[in-house]
């Protein structure tokens, strides 16, 4: 069992590495999506919203999280290597790193070869706030807070879930965080239904965003900086995604934050980080070698946590 977790997630990553997301692969969290919306669809009227949406969570997380288990169960009783195919591809799904930074260049292309306008709606296709208005170097560090704060979101989080609850958990946090990325935001249409989805994944994250900003600064040699880090990423707005922003932004030397318009309201955001320089190609390269780097870390930490306790046992 140790040595197939192992090699489970050794082959998920390679196949994320290799592939991202495929568009003409059918995608679990598209179909969590699907499952969302007509849950909301059905329950978000009238009164109880808040108890509405609080039951439409509790029943979607559980039921990710038991199909996938007992579905595994049930294919070792057929043949341990179709089980573990199966959870191959199902912890493949939850992962999404080569993505968010084939996104991220993708924007930084864009706007080099395209002009602000292309530049502006490559970045909508990866953030909530409003894109028509920004400027080049708003365009950038845009791009780059979504690269560190998903860092979190699309790979250490769903591998923190994995260690300690096996393909069923990874499955469950992205529940979690599809649920957060369609109701959880504040919007008169979701303000009471989707504040459980919310505070849910506020709670999910705790500890991973925080991992996530340990390990950026880690594999970036900067460990030193962990003060500032824990102290410029608790000025967001957020409990838990101004750490690997504050994270990403001690290693660039540069700063993130700053007032936003999100569905034509402006949102006054504080600034992360203290030195208000120009972002260019080269961060992006970096960032996205910090974002490799880490997720590499914590596989390999994870590794020989349990070659270690095999060790111990035997």
């Amino acid at each position: 069992m140790i040595s197939s977790n192992i090699y489970i997630l050794l082959i998920a990553f390679v196949l994320d590495s290799l592939l991202g997301d495929p568009r003409w692969l059918p995608h679990l969290i598209v179909l969590f999506g699907n499952c969302i919306a007509k849950g909301e669809k059905v329950l978000n009227y009238g009164k109880n919203k808040f108890l509405k949406g609080m039951f439409l969570v509790i029943a979607l997380v559980l039921a990710s999280y038991f199909l996938a288990y007992y579905l595994l169960l049930w294919l070792q009783s057929l043949h341990i290597i179709l089980a573990d195919a199966v959870a191959v591809l199902i912890l493949f799904y939850c992962m999404a790193n080569r993505t968010l930074i084939k996104e991220g260049k993708a924007v930084f292309d864009a706007l080099k070869l395209k002009g602000l306008e292309a530049g502006r709606e490559r970045l909508s296709w990866i953030v909530g706030r409003d894109t028509t208005t920004l400027n080049e170097q708003q365009i950038r560090t845009a791009t780059m807070e979504t690269l560190s704060e998903n860092l979190s979101d699309g790979m250490i989080a769903p591998l923190f879930y994995y260690f300690i609850l096996g393909v069923p958990g990874a499955v469950m946090y992205k529940m979690i965080n599809t649920f957060d990325s369609m109701i959880g935001y504040k919007s008169d249409r979701y303000w009471e239904f989707g504040k459980f989805a919310a505070k849910l994944d506020d709670v999910a994250n705790f500890i991973p965003a925080r991992i996530t900003a340990f390990l950026m600064l880690l594999v970036a040699g900067k460990l030193k900086r962990l003060v500032f880090v824990f102290q410029e990423g608790k000025k967001h707005s957020s409990p838990n995604a101004g750490y690997p922003e504050a994270a990403l932004a001690c290693i660039l030397n540069c700063q993130f934050g700053g007032p936003n318009y999100y569905k034509g309201k402006l949102v006054a955001k504080p600034y992360i980080g203290k030195n208000a320089r120009t972002l260019t190609d080269e961060d992006l390269k970096k960032a996205s070698y910090i974002n490799w780097a880490s997720s590499i870390l914590m596989i390999t930490l994870y590794c020989l946590t349990i070659y270690l306790i095999h060790e111990f046992i035997h």
